[in-house]
């Protein structure tokens, strides 16, 4: 490990894991925990006990890390956790895998004018207002589990204004939560006598690069003394604005694609939508820039499920390859299928999905009698299936006349070289590059923004940072839209767009 490190943590949905860059910016260590949400009582949660146990894991599967100058938490965004004065919680976590915050999020969208998700801390407050929850009354914090992990290390009940964008609406031009939309918010819920202001009741909001405090005794103690007290943080983020910074989209007409659990593009925009659309997040950059993102709640969770099942029949013939070399092999098997997947569909829903407006899933795979069901066929379709969503969604921004100068990939759907690369250029009708970086993912732009929070100089922009500090002479693949892939993805969207009418009935009668 060298003299100096900068570390990033991030509590992915699948995996807990901490990346540690040395002053050029490299990854030069890694420790990871792997665990799963449960479904609980209706409801997607993680055991908050799980969350220091997973931390503790991953920190000491690094190799040294008593040369730590700054670090940061991020973690899966937004979502609802909620505390009374003491730090109690008050109800399970609420992860952004529920969808079950539809009417609260269809009456705020309507009275701020301004697309609320159902996955949004604000959406899940005020469903439990709705809901009539016995809890409400004794709120007096909500975050995100970054936000949480933050305070509990620091004393410091903040977060980065990327993750606070998605509780609440920031204004671009104050940096804070939208003071008009708050006022709306606490005059909607006066008539209820909650004892409580909605601003009294969220984190504070910081840029990248603010101090946010630094590790406390008691903050060290919660992690066995693996970190020494006294270390800087940088501004606690989500996965979305550590997702751009590990891509370096953090600047107007750039965009990142991150794809694992759940997937999702985030374009920086020139300008403000023209209109409001359910299936548009607008949340914000690290710095406070606003951001069109297009999120979908499944990714590769389905096709995982369908590797392991595959690994399974492999393993009666004695063969045992590894987790990594599985994935490889299949991916690479999947560019020998036809660029329509000769007609096999699959639509990968595990859980419900807000772009195409579903409560629940009930992964599918469908083929006609004339369907050629090939291994390749049905990898290819599997992976498509990956990034239909996202196009359904991407197809509104075009629409919209988004530009947009630059697409990157990271995560682990491009861990493969190439593959998923080639199907989201596809998909998008836009180059996408990949950086030699990208399966490092949130944790090693969490790493990043560590390093500037400690690094900066004056008036250097977050944007200039990574431009001429990280990712000047990064060596990356960039890969232009084939034309018979193109049509390929084409060819499937438009039969997908029938697969879900009989998604629909699956779920319903399921």
């Amino acid at each position: 490990m060298p003299d100096t490190c900068y570390l990033g943590v991030e509590l992915g949905s699948t995996r807990i894991k901490a990346v540690a860059v040395d002053a050029a910016h490299r990854p030069v260590a890694a420790g990871e925990y792997t665990w799963a949400s449960r479904y609980e009582n209706g409801l997607w949660t993680y055991e908050l006990a799980e969350v220091w146990q997973g931390l503790k894991a991953a920190l000491a599967g690094m190799e040294d890390r008593g040369s730590v100058q700054c670090m940061g938490i991020s973690a899966m965004m937004h979502g609802y956790l909620a505390f009374d004065k003491g730090w109690n919680l008050l109800t399970p976590f609420r992860t952004w895998q529920n969808t079950v915050t539809g009417p609260a999020a269809a009456e705020l969208t309507e009275l701020f004018g301004f697309n609320i998700p159902q996955r949004w801390s604000i959406a899940h407050l005020y469903q439990a207002v709705l809901n009539g929850e016995a809890h409400v009354p004794h709120i007096a914090h909500i975050t995100t589990l970054a936000g949480y992990v933050h305070f509990m290390l620091t004393g410091v009940d903040a977060v980065g204004i990327g993750e606070a964008s998605g509780m609440f609406p920031v204004d671009a031009g104050t940096l804070q939560y939208d003071a008009a939309m708050l006022a709306k918010f606490d005059a909607l819920l006066a008539p209820r006598g909650l004892p409580w202001r909605l601003a009294d009741l969220l984190p504070a909001v910081l840029p990248a690069g603010a101090d946010a405090g630094r590790l406390t005794p008691e903050g060290a103690a919660r992690l066995d003394g693996l970190l020494p007290a006294g270390i800087p943080l940088a501004p606690p983020e989500g996965d979305a604005g550590t997702g751009m910074a590990a891509t370096n989209a953090v600047a107007p007409r750039t965009g990142n694609v991150s794809a694992g659990t759940s997937i999702f593009a985030m374009v920086v925009l020139e300008k403000p939508l023209a209109h409001v659309h359910e299936e548009i997040d607008i949340v914000a950059t690290p710095t406070g820039k606003p951001v069109a993102m297009v999120h979908c709640n499944n990714c590769t969770t389905d096709l995982n499920a369908w590797a392991a099942l595959l690994g399974e029949a492999a393993a009666l013939f004695g063969a045992g390859p590894d987790t990594g070399e599985l994935y490889t092999r299949l991916y690479r098997k999947s560019l020998e299928g036809d660029a329509n997947c000769g007609g096999v569909l699959v639509c990968n829903y595990l859980a419900g999905e807000g772009v195409t407006h579903f409560d629940a899933g009930a992964p599918l795979v469908l083929r006609r009698p004339d369907s050629d069901l090939t291994l390749a066929n049905f990898l290819r379709a599997s992976l498509y299936s990956t990034l239909a969503t996202l196009r359904l969604g991407m197809d509104i921004l075009k629409k919209e006349r988004v530009a947009l100068d630059s697409l990157t990939g990271h995560g682990g759907l491009f861990k493969t070289p190439l593959v998923g690369q080639r199907y989201l250029a596809a998909a998008c009708g836009a180059p996408v590059t990949c950086l030699a970086t990208a399966g490092e993912g949130g944790p090693y732009g969490m790493a990043l923004l560590a390093a500037y929070r400690a690094r900066k100089q004056a008036g250097q922009t977050l944007e200039d940072y990574l431009d001429t500090e990280v990712f000047a002479g990064v060596r990356g693949s960039t890969v232009a839209p084939q034309p018979e892939d193109v049509a390929g993805f084409d060819a499937y969207m438009q039969r997908y767009a029938k697969l879900l009418a009989v998604e629909r009935a699956a779920v319903e009668q399921l």
